[in-house]
């Protein structure tokens, strides 16, 4: 994939870093329009051992890409953490959405924050981006994100 090396150039991957991370299904379908798959991914997520000592601090399941702000943890580098997200979310959705068993395009984006106090305001704009793509027109009509600072959604299909 033409890019993916420029982006892996300046990567570093430093412990109690917080990163907003993004990466894109393969050829951008639109697959998280399907509510199925949306579930699968969801649930995937909550699973405790796929972060390890990285810590998930908000999310958001677009229909063809993923956001990610996460707070890295000693154990694991940006490379590895996504290399997992990636194969256990892969694995949850039906094969049939999968190209060559493939859900992810190569490669992903990721931003390391300059400051703690940016933490927050990042989650926020994270979980808008239904509402910027004009997908609802309120985020508590949007099933498919989460953030640490409110605890588990009991109107998300997705808060298990």
């Amino acid at each position: 994939m033409p890019g993916s090396k420029a982006l892996r150039k300046h990567r570093t991957s430093l412990e109690g870093q917080a990163y907003l991370l993004t990466t894109t299904t393969m050829y951008r379908r639109t697959i998280f329009r399907d509510a199925e798959v949306s579930f699968a991914v969801c649930k995937a997520l909550h699973q405790p051992w796929l972060w390890r000592d990285s810590q998930l601090l908000a999310w958001v399941l677009m229909p063809d890409h993923w956001h990610g702000l996460v707070r890295l943890g000693r154990d694991d580098d940006l490379s590895t953490l996504m290399g997992r997200f990636k194969s256990v979310t892969a694995r949850a959705v039906p094969q049939c959405f999968r190209i060559n068993g493939w859900l992810w395009n190569r490669g992903f984006h990721d931003h390391a924050l300059h400051n703690d106090e940016g933490v927050r305001e990042t989650a926020r704009y994270l979980v808008a981006n239904p509402l910027r793509a004009g997908l609802v027109d309120e985020i508590a009509n949007y099933p498919y994100w989460d953030a640490a600072w409110i605890g588990a959604r009991p109107d998300s299909i997705c808060a298990l």
